[in-house]
């Protein structure tokens, strides 16, 4: 915080979009972990254009682009076919989802910049809107489709920690990705900054 020279009074800190709520309920603050995962995820992605979304650090496959299309591909998985039973059709079938795991990983390659970045903002709009219809529905308790083999069912609460943890993972790839790319350091998104 500083000083407003003019006034004397100290600036009032104000968030960015993306920070997670001080004091809030259980879903506010899971779903503000979700969004400034998101967000990070986002910038470390950003901006590029094909060369640096294909860049890989040997003898990883990973690439920057690959982690756009598996994050787009996982919200979708996480909200339709584990919540709800549906399984994946459009986007992914025109994108080439052959319905095996990983296969977004080479895919991406063959998508431009701006294809992938579209894929990724589109993935996580719907997204929004299903948690948000999942919640008024039932709240965090809402029970998902999917189960362990032995009948036991996970609720919405568990899909969201588990898209938490997938976030995570990945965002700490896209860090050291995106280092190897440009240089881009840093933990959060700078002010004022948008996809």
């Amino acid at each position: 915080m500083s000083t407003d020279e003019t006034t004397g009074r100290a600036d009032v800190w104000v968030p960015p979009w993306w920070e997670p709520p001080l004091a809030g309920t259980e879903v506010e603050h899971l779903l503000g972990a979700l969004g400034r995962l998101r967000a990070t995820f986002r910038w470390k992605a950003g901006g590029l254009d094909e060369a640096g979304l294909r860049h890989r650090l040997s003898p990883s496959t990973l690439s920057l682009g690959g982690l756009l299309l598996h994050l787009a591909a996982a919200e979708d998985y996480y909200l339709l076919t584990k919540l709800r039973g549906i399984e994946l059709e459009e986007p992914w079938a025109s994108m080439g989802s052959d319905g095996s795991n990983d296969w977004e990983f080479t895919h991406a390659d063959t998508m431009s910049a701006a294809d992938l970045y579209a894929a990724y903002d589109e993935a996580v709009e719907r997204a929004d809107e299903r948690i948000e219809a999942a919640i008024a529905e039932g709240g965090l308790d809402l029970v998902a489709h999917v189960d362990d083999g032995n009948g036991n069912h996970p609720r919405l609460r568990r899909l969201l920690f588990d898209m938490l943890e997938e976030y995570g993972r990945h965002t700490g790839h896209a860090d050291l990705l995106r280092e190897a790319v440009d240089g881009l350091v840093g933990e959060d998104p700078p002010d004022g900054w948008a996809p």
